[in-house]
């Protein structure tokens, strides 16, 4: 009783751990992309209208990201953890050596085809023709992130999240200075093109995302020893086809990659046709610039609380996978009770405070280009959900429930495409069909709790 007691009071500060680890590494990831995001926004030549250009090229990468590496993580780390808790550390190791093969074929398929469809995509289907070298500057990193998220993946189902978390900061580190750097030294070359100075801060992206890999390669490299003698004491292991195991990954990552999916959808969804649709009533650089509101200056501010909070939905799936696969069920419980209580002390005071003072905020922040207040007032209030959404998707993940956070998305990317492709040539109504987007929140949130606890 007193071994039990003791196993289960290490495992508690395990988890704990690998969330303070997760939150500070958050939070000095987003400040450090306050500080390019403000660097850009108040930069002269560039402003709303830059802002425009970069977030739809960003929307776009994000979106094919989410297919060869968003959910790899989480499903990487669930079926790792499961291993790791019963000792087969081997069966753990193959699955990683695995999936890697896989997904480095994917991340590159998905690099070719967003080079050679930029053009495409952005003289068609987002209207925007200066977003086509954005894209094309992108392109690469898809290839590296994939890859790089499949060995997060394999370190957090051994719960070492301070890889992670060190990855991430360095990572976010070289995308700042590299923004800062290149966009200047284009700046100076293109005589202050706001076009190719969008694309070199996202060259700075994918450059950043090569470095974050290489410190993750270094990091493995150095581990290989202990890896090895790990596999040495494997003990229940069962011996799985490639087949078979490349099946369960994709059974696995599928749902969670298709939940990113359609998380990303509904950003495109302003992507496609906010500027579009304000084309009709306003002239084209003013359109983006509109655009370039929500997409550069909103969105950064309402995704701050959200990317602190995902260190809870990060450490939940494999923490929650072992104890599902050790049948400990008061684990569980307590580690989802204590992941929303703190996301709920995390999201009311961003929404109450950005609410209230969102003017102040933007002009604060953004002292040549504060606009937008009205907009973020609005986004705001979206917060709360999608935090405890969040939090609940991880629970869910790591429970095995894959398609409920799916469906959840489904129903919420459906409402929204439902209120904003039927164009009005009413500003007021346009507005009112926006909150609407709002209302489905809750819906979801609810949806996806009731599932969990039943």
């Amino acid at each position: 009783m007193i071994k039990k007691n003791i196993n289960t009071k290490s495992k508690k500060e395990s988890f704990s751990q690998a969330v303070i680890m997760l939150v500070f590494s958050q939070i000095l990831i987003k400040m450090l992309g306050l500080v390019y995001t403000l660097y850009l926004t108040n930069r002269d030549s560039f402003g709303d209208r830059g802002n425009g250009i970069l977030a739809s090229g960003y929307q776009i990468y994000a979106m094919l990201l989410t297919i060869s590496s968003i959910g790899v993580p989480n499903a990487i780390s669930k079926l790792v953890s499961e291993r790791v808790a019963i000792g087969d550390n081997r069966g753990a190791h193959r699955i990683f050596k695995i999936a890697f093969a896989t997904f480095a074929g994917i991340g590159a398929l998905g690099s070719i085809l967003l080079f050679c469809g930029a053009g495409v995509i952005a003289k068609e289907w987002l209207q925007i023709p200066e977003a086509e070298m954005t894209l094309v500057a992108l392109a690469p990193a898809i290839f590296f992130v994939a890859i790089a998220s499949v060995m997060r993946g394999y370190f957090n189902g051994r719960q070492s999240m301070k890889t992670t978390a060190r990855s991430q900061t360095l990572e976010q580190i070289f995308k700042t200075l590299l923004t800062i750097i290149i966009v200047e030294i284009i700046a100076m070359l293109s005589n202050v093109s706001t076009e190719w100075m969008a694309a070199g801060a996202n060259l700075a992206t994918t450059l950043a995302t090569f470095l974050g890999f290489g410190y993750l390669h270094l990091y493995y490299k150095n581990q290989r020893k202990i890896i090895a003698i790990e596999i040495k004491q494997t003990t229940n292991y069962k011996h799985e086809r490639v087949k078979t195991i490349i099946k369960r990954i994709l059974m696995v990552s599928a749902p969670i990659a298709l939940t990113a999916i359609l998380s990303s959808i509904n950003k495109n969804i302003d992507s496609f046709t906010v500027v579009r649709s304000l084309k009709n009533f306003m002239p084209e650089d003013m359109a983006t610039a509109q655009y370039g509101i929500l997409g550069g200056k909103v969105d950064t501010l309402t995704n701050l609380p959200l990317a602190i909070n995902v260190a809870f939905s990060t450490a939940l799936v494999p923490a929650i996978a072992a104890a599902k696969a050790r049948n400990d069920k008061r684990t569980i419980k307590e580690k989802t009770s204590f992941s929303l209580l703190v996301s709920m002390l995390i999201a009311l005071p961003c929404t109450v405070g950005m609410c209230i003072y969102s003017g102040p905020i933007l002009y604060l922040l953004f002292p040549k280009a504060s606009a937008g207040a009205e907009i973020l007032q609005i986004s705001s209030l979206t917060m709360l959900f999608t935090i405890l959404d969040q939090t609940i998707n991880g629970a869910l993940q790591g429970y095995g429930k894959l398609m409920i956070p799916t469906i959840s998305l489904g129903m919420r990317s459906s409402c929204k495409t439902s209120t904003e492709f039927n164009p009005s040539s009413n500003t007021r109504n346009r507005s009112k069909r926006s909150s609407l987007g709002i209302s489905c929140l809750p819906c979801s949130c609810i949806y996806n709790s009731d599932n969990f606890f039943n």
